[in-house]
C-alpha cells in the first residue's frame, strides 16, 4: 500500500482508497471502472461511489444494511441523502491520510 497524494492510498495497480468520514473506514475505487482525475490531493471520481455493508444493527428490528452513497469531487465528499450515517446530505473535505492508513 502506498500513498497517492495526501488523500488516497494505492491498494493495487487499479485500486485506490480514501477514508470516509461518515463510515470511519476506507472505501475502495477501481480506477479501471470509475473515471478518476488522477489527483491524490483533490481527487474526483465519477460516477458516484456506493458502499453497502453490515452495520452493527443490521437485521435487528428490521434494520437494513448500512449504506454510504457519495460523490467525490475536488477533494470533497458529497454524501447523498440515502446514506444511513450522520453525514447524509452533507459535503465535507476528504480527510488527509497519515501514515499507513
Amino acid at each position: 500500500m502506498s500513498a497517492v497524494g495526501s488523500k488516497l492510498r494505492r491498494l493495487a495497480d487499479n485500486i485506490v482508497a480514501f477514508r470516509c468520514p461518515g463510515c470511519r473506514t476506507m472505501h475502495q475505487v477501481w480506477t479501471d471502472r470509475w473515471r478518476w482525475n488522477g489527483d491524490g490531493d483533490a481527487p474526483t471520481f465519477s460516477p458516484s461511489v456506493l458502499v453497502t455493508y453490515d452495520g452493527a444493527d443490521v437485521g435487528q428490528g428490521g434494520a437494513p444494511q448500512a449504506r454510504c452513497h457519495s460523490f467525490v469531487e475536488n477533494g470533497r465528499i458529497r454524501f447523498l441523502p440515502d446514506c444511513t450515517h450522520e453525514l447524509a446530505g452533507e459535503t465535507v473535505p476528504l480527510p488527509t491520510l497519515l501514515g499507513g492508513t
